[in-house]
């Protein structure tokens, strides 16, 4: 069935909140917002008072977790630390879900490649998550969006090993590509089997460099601005982003598409729409 995606090219934060509402959110309770807070050293990441509004609205809570490899986000303490730096303390509540250990084990029974993912403890505190991502490239991913978000974003320190072995952490970089790739779109699903589908998702086409916010040394973007788009659905949001991409005019997109291509990026919604929890079907509602 076809997903609605509400798009703007106007990048503002009020407008982020005002396609957010427009997309009928049903978050309830304690919500879990999903942020980047970005590596440090990262010049393209969204900074927080670009997302005040529409954290503030859902008066959620901004949530990460800790990275697998060496950096300045491996600890808890460093990472919070950074989060400081980066201003998200100075406005929001922060919560790091793998500060606490043991990581909680979510199943995966329809999973193709992981049977079970592994996020902080902490997740345990909310009832529905709202979903902010960079889209942008990827060095690995290709590139990096909401399902990315769903999954590696979410994993704790261990998960994200574990996806990115597809299963074997000890072989978190060197494991088949491929199975990477379908093991982010196992993971996905499991946070969204956890809050009952009581998510939304927000992808923001800015700063997009070919590289992720979690590179202390990125290349700067290499494509102008596209828009803000909201949806229920991360699948279609995620493939709505792709197809902008490819739809643009500008001169610099085949940098950007070289790097989607060349770690065969589409995959990752490939396998996900396999799934099911989403579809690659969408319906544009341009917002002005």
């Amino acid at each position: 069935m076809s997903a609605t995606v509400y798009f703007s090219r106007t990048i503002t934060p009020e407008k982020v909140l005002e396609l957010f509402n427009m997309a009928e959110p049903k978050l309830h309770g304690k919500v879990a917002v999903k942020i980047h807070s970005g590596e440090k050293g990262n010049q393209n990441f969204l900074k927080p008072e670009f997302w005040k509004p529409v954290i503030d609205h859902v008066e959620g809570t901004c949530v990460e977790c800790n990275t697998a490899y060496k950096g300045e986000r491996h600890s808890t303490l460093l990472h919070r630390k950074v989060m400081s730096e980066h201003g998200w303390t100075e406005h929001f509540d922060v919560d790091i879900l793998d500060s606490t250990g043991p990581d909680s084990e979510l199943s995966i029974p329809n999973g193709k490649i992981i049977k079970k993912n592994y996020v902080g403890n902490n997740i345990a505190n909310y009832d529905s998550m709202l979903v902010l991502s960079h889209f942008k490239g990827h060095p690995m991913g290709g590139y990096g969006g909401a399902i990315k978000q769903l999954s590696i974003g979410v994993a704790s320190s261990f998960g994200k090993a574990y996806i990115h072995g597809a299963g074997v952490p000890e072989e978190i970089w060197s494991s088949d590509h491929d199975k990477f790739l379908e093991s982010m779109a196992d993971a996905a699903s499991s946070v969204i089997d956890y809050f009952k589908g009581d998510i939304v998702y927000v992808n923001v086409m800015k700063n997009m460099s070919v590289d992720c916010d979690c590179c202390a040394v990125a290349e700067d973007p290499c494509i102008a601005d596209i828009g803000i788009l909201v949806s229920t659905d991360p699948i279609a949001i995620d493939q709505a982003c792709i197809d902008l991409v490819y739809a643009c005019s500008d001169p610099g997109k085949p940098h950007l598409i070289e790097r989607i291509e060349s770690r065969n990026g589409i995959h990752t919604i490939e396998a996900a729409a396999a799934l099911g929890y989403g579809s690659r079907e969408y319906t544009l509602v341009e917002v002005s």
